[in-house]
């Protein structure tokens, strides 16, 4: 016994040493990406040229700057809220371990559901005239309801078949698309209650003769910092840590791993719910054809966030800072004239090479691992 205590004196330094380690990561995680979006948006507001906008106020034509203009950054803020929103989802996913293939598909199908639910209360539906009072939150239920279902269906499928992730959330993809197309029958569902879109998701205020829809950039703000709130202090919070980090110690643990797994795939289909609620919002439309590709968009703004696909990291800061960057390509191609069938391109590159970052980083905590517990010896 007594040459052993020296290693279990270590044990509880070296566990510590690692937790502020991972939490350092983080936080420069975070810092290098905020850097890198300051860096972008300097580039494309310095090279990305001029345009002249007639103010909405005055009548006075003015030259503002493509990419600092005011309504240029409030339809990247839109934007962005689609896919930060089921990045964040998603990264509850991936920091388990797991992937969600369907994230998409699942935003179409409860983008259709809630359609549906809409033209049904619509000007001309049956239901027209019903109190908004009933029809908005009707329809935002429908829609996270559709998510969660989805995601919990997900959930149960990896945990119960015992199949890998992949494979039962590429099954769950198709098939939730199929079920939206054959509800659909292929048609756009339109003509919603003015409450929902106009009244709701797409409240307007006008900020020097700009119109500026504040609520999807909202709703994204709340789901990131109750995501943010629910993984670092919650006690379901540090269990998915805990299961991406070390399924088996989880397990002897005594921690309930499939009852988590469950749980971090609703949430991702909560989240793909909450997506297809802004977008119902504000377009006021949907088809069996939305979301569709959103699959590489969600998961590559996760993992340049710094999520790990091998488990154990992630943030749902770090997710939303992600997608930022990504939208922000996105709009820089069309600032810079580029030609946008390369953006795809350019989302891969940056997916293969956050990946590349994250083995490398990987690698060099292995070895400071290593260091440490020969250290505590």
């Amino acid at each position: 016994m007594p040459p052993e205590q020296p290693i279990a004196a270590g044990a509880e330094p070296v566990a510590r040493t690692e937790r502020m380690s991972s939490f350092k990561r983080s936080r420069f995680k975070e810092t290098g990406l905020v850097g890198v979006l300051l860096a972008l948006g300097l580039f494309l507001s310095v090279f990305g040229g001029s345009l002249q906008v007639t103010n909405r106020d005055t009548g006075n034509v003015v030259r503002v700057n493509k990419f600092m203009r005011a309504d240029n950054l409030d339809k990247l803020a839109k934007n962005t809220s689609f896919f930060a929103i089921m990045a964040v989802g998603a990264t509850f996913v991936i920091i388990t371990g797991g992937i969600d293939l369907s994230v998409g598909a699942v935003y179409c199908l409860a983008a259709v559901c809630g359609a549906m639910f809409l033209t049904r209360f619509g000007p001309h539906g049956i239901g027209a005239g019903t109190s908004p009072f009933l029809v908005v939150p009707g329809a935002v239920l429908v829609c996270l309801g559709t998510g969660a279902l989805c995601g919990f269906i997900n959930g149960i499928g990896v945990v119960g078949l015992r199949v890998h992730p992949f494979v039962i959330t590429l099954g769950t993809m198709a098939i939730y698309r199929g079920i939206a197309f054959v509800m659909t029958k292929a048609q756009a569902f339109t003509d919603f209650p003015v409450q929902f879109t106009d009244g709701f998701i797409r409240r307007e205020i006008i900020v020097q003769g700009a119109s500026l829809y504040p609520v999807p950039l909202a709703i994204m703000i709340g789901v990131t910092a109750f995501a943010w709130w629910f993984l670092k202090h919650s006690v379901t919070g540090r269990q998915i840590f805990a299961v991406g980090g070390n399924e088996q110690a989880s397990l002897f643990s005594g921690l309930p791993v499939n009852w988590v797994r469950v749980k971090v795939y609703t949430f991702s289909g909560l989240a793909a719910g909450i997506a297809a609620m802004i977008m119902l919002g504000y377009y006021g439309s949907a088809s069996s054809d939305a979301g569709k590709g959103y699959e590489l968009d969600v998961i590559a703004a996760a993992v340049v966030g710094g999520a790990s696909l091998i488990g154990g990291r992630g943030t749902a800061l770090g997710a939303l800072l992600g997608a930022l960057i990504i939208q922000v390509i996105n709009n820089g191609i069309i600032i810079l004239n580029i030609d946008q069938n390369y953006s795809q391109i350019i989302i891969g590159a940056v997916i293969v090479l956050a990946v590349l970052l994250d083995r490398i980083n990987n690698t060099m905590r292995e070895k400071r691992m290593t260091r440490a517990a020969q250290a505590a010896k």
